[in-house]
């Protein structure tokens, strides 16, 4: 009785990492799907999708001022160039080094 009690926790533990595993990659897809596109400009702090242009770091959640132009966040497609700082393209100006020099 042991063993089959065993059994069925390992069992509904293969079915819960294999669900996780699966969202996971249903959500990156449609993070950046066809119908999406990376707009820079428009992100507050700490709430980027991934990796800063500049690379000064790899992963979401690591932006540390509001509207820098190189952090992203995925839009719909045709909404970033309809707000106020938003491009399509990283801004790599003065403005951005000086805001990195704040923190």
């Amino acid at each position: 009785m042991n063993s089959k009690k065993t059994l069925n926790t390992l069992l509904a533990g293969a079915v819960a990492v294999s669900t996780m595993g699966t969202m996971a990659a249903a959500n990156s897809a449609n993070a950046m799907g066809k119908d999406k596109e990376k707009c820079y400009g428009v992100v507050k702090a700490g709430k980027n999708a991934c990796g800063s242009a500049d690379k000064a770091h790899g992963c979401a959640g690591q932006a540390t001022v509001d509207g820098s132009g190189v952090e992203w966040i995925s839009l719909p497609k045709g909404t970033c160039e309809k707000l106020v700082g938003g491009s399509l393209e990283p801004i790599m100006d003065k403005k951005n080094d000086d805001k990195s020099m704040e923190e």
